[in-house]
């Protein structure tokens, strides 16, 4: 890694800055990871200007995979970005011990980051889970991102942040709750040096109009805008320039598409509680923007046929495809 884990805020805010998708993992038929169509689409988010990607986590199946799987599919990815974009883990395991070797095992790799939800099962109190955290960054000097979402079971609280803040290692938070006014007092009252990130693009221009530290952290939203990706650099780039009212015009004329990918996602996720349904649109949804959506692991059923066409048309009449 670049820094110590001294140095991990100061890393973390010369360093993350854009786009850090989480990644779809293309499987086959037979439930193998597609070496050759991971491939195609690490070449195409390095080819996009994706600054980082975050693998490992819910939208890439990563729960459904064995420890052997998993570890597997993290060499596939190493090897093929082969150093051109910032690696980030994502760990889902209620076990302190497993995680720290999932870390110290990517670490290896050349991945400089991992996001860590806490447990989604034991170690619910906010003693329990700083235990947790304390017990994971005492045994790794990789940063840490946390992940406060209500798919955990329990949502970080503020006094719990606040004490979470003060490990060293800990650089930052994907703010999961779907809640804005939550954001804003997360950013109010935790230290400057420690990222709040939103993962909905809906909110990056009033972030920017903030002059907020920005990274959209383990989002998808960068990657699913598909031919409309340009208008976010474009509307990015005018807002830096100081031209707002461009900024807002670009801004405004993703609207459409944005919606759309909202409620296939985010609203769906909110209504059933589980990434496993909301998120199988996305394979489709990849293969119509030029993308590898490949299977989906079983239990989870795949998307008949008749939705994905209807999907490749809405894509289309929106100018994503």
């Amino acid at each position: 890694m670049d820094y110590t884990r001294n140095e991990a805020r100061r890393w973390a805010r010369a360093t993350l800055h854009g786009f850090y998708d989480a990644p779809l993992t293309p499987f086959t038929h037979d439930g193998e990871v597609d070496a050759p169509a991971l491939r195609h689409n690490i070449d195409a988010f390095v080819d996009m200007g994706m600054e980082g990607i975050a693998v490992g986590g819910f939208i890439g199946e990563a729960w459904n995979l064995t420890l052997g799987e998993w570890m597997h599919f993290h060499e596939l990815v190493a090897d093929a970005n082969a150093g051109r974009m910032q690696l980030a883990t994502i760990i889902l395991d209620p076990s302190a011990r497993q995680a720290v070797e999932k870390i110290e095992f990517t670490r290896k790799l050349g991945y400089s980051v991992a996001e860590v939800m806490n447990p989604s099962v034991q170690l619910k109190s906010d003693d329990e889970i700083h235990s947790f955290y304390k017990y994971i960054t005492d045994r790794t000097d990789m940063a840490v991102v946390l992940y406060r979402t209500p798919v955990s079971g329990t949502v970080l609280s503020l006094e719990l942040m606040q004490r979470l803040t003060e490990l060293p290692t800990i650089i930052g938070v994907k703010q999961g709750s779907l809640r804005r006014s939550d954001t804003y007092k997360l950013r109010r009252e935790l230290p400057d040096d420690f990222f709040v990130s939103e993962p909905m693009e809906q909110y990056f221009l009033d972030d920017l109009r903030m002059d907020y530290w920005f990274v959209q952290w383990a989002a998808y939203h960068y990657t699913v805008f598909g031919k409309l990706r340009p208008l976010i650099r474009a509307y990015m780039a005018d807002a830096k320039a100081g031209d707002w009212d461009a900024a807002q015009s670009k801004w405004l004329s993703l609207r459409p598409a944005s919606a759309f990918i909202e409620d296939m996602t985010v609203w769906e996720l909110m209504r059933t509680g589980t990434y496993a349904s909301a998120f199988t649109i996305l394979k489709p949804w990849y293969d119509a923007i030029g993308l590898k959506g490949g299977h989906v692991l079983g239990p989870v059923a795949e998307v008949p046929q008749q939705r994905r066409e209807w999907l490749a048309g809405k894509l289309t009449e929106l100018g994503i495809a």
